[in-house]
């Protein structure tokens, strides 16, 4: 008698949980060819809002972490991205068709990985500085992570463009809370799945699958969301802008209507890091 395989139900990771939408609500993702695939979980303000509460218990820790050791641990994520490379460009061609450019896509992602990695104990020393004053004081300036992190992901490029995003923010020391790809969530799906089984502690990233309209004013408006990195059309730019406004979130803000090169170098780096860390400038008395 022959059996029926066990079917994998995609769920999203908030605080180090696997977790259905909060509503119940899914929606149907299929293959190039309309083949049914599965049921993508679609969350709503709440599940942005409890994904929010555990990337705030999840901050102090991951601040306090010495820079050596999130490099550490991007690094094993690295790893554990490699160990399962396949099954992510799997998870990418499955919707799009197209296995050459998803396995150059996770080849991009693992080196992202890498590189962030090996800007944690570094990026310091290039925006921290010693400031010359005119008084008998030592002055300096320090960088800080602003705290929680939001990201709305690019459709295309759907793991590397989603990890170029969320790296940056975690190698400042902040927590994320990120929407990934409507049309491709799989590789976000089985992302989530790696974080869990790598060194990277429970709700550093917490990941949410679903629609972009339902979620895009409470990413903008939400008050522990000290800033936000998103792909956004003109008519979400706006919505942005006016619910950024009123809690005075910083926005970095790319166009959606024209694709990012996520492969090129300038998707990547120091500026990109730059962008969610806030800078602190200490006066010290110099005794006489």
């Amino acid at each position: 008698m022959s059996r029926l395989p066990v079917s994998k139900t995609p769920k999203c990771l908030v605080g180090g949980s696997f977790i259905r939408s909060e509503s119940g609500r899914v929606y149907p993702i299929a293959s190039p060819s309309g083949e049914f695939l599965c049921n993508i979980p679609l969350c709503t303000r709440k599940d942005v809002r409890n994904a929010v509460e555990a990337a705030a218990k999840a901050g102090p820790a991951w601040i306090k972490r010495s820079a050596y050791n999130r490099g550490q641990i991007l690094y094993r994520l690295a790893e554990m991205l490699e160990s399962r490379s396949e099954e992510l460009a799997g998870s990418i061609s499955t919707t799009t068709g197209d296995h050459p450019a998803a396995r150059r896509e996770i080849d991009a992602a693992i080196d992202r990985a890498v590189h962030y990695a090996g800007w944690t104990d570094k990026f310091e020393a290039l925006l921290g500085s010693v400031n010359p004053v005119a008084s008998p004081h030592f002055n300096f300036t320090v960088t800080e992570p602003m705290g929680i992190v939001g990201i709305l992901a690019p459709e295309e490029a759907p793991l590397l463009g989603l990890l170029s995003m969320v790296l940056p923010a975690i190698t400042a020391g902040n927590t994320v809370v990120a929407l990934a790809s409507k049309a491709h969530p799989l590789p976000a799906i089985l992302l989530g799945e790696i974080i869990t089984v790598s060194d990277l502690p429970a709700g550093v990233v917490n990941l949410l699958t679903g629609s972009r309209a339902d979620m895009v004013e409470t990413f903008a408006t939400h008050e522990h969301i000290r800033a936000l990195h998103a792909t956004a059309t003109r008519t979400e730019r706006t919505s942005i802008d006016q619910g950024a406004s009123t809690n005075l979130k910083r926005t970095a803000l790319l166009p959606g209507e024209s694709p990012r090169d996520w492969f090129n170098n300038g998707a990547a780096g120091l500026d990109e890091i730059r962008q969610f860390l806030e800078f602190k400038t200490v006066w010290h008395p110099i005794a006489s």
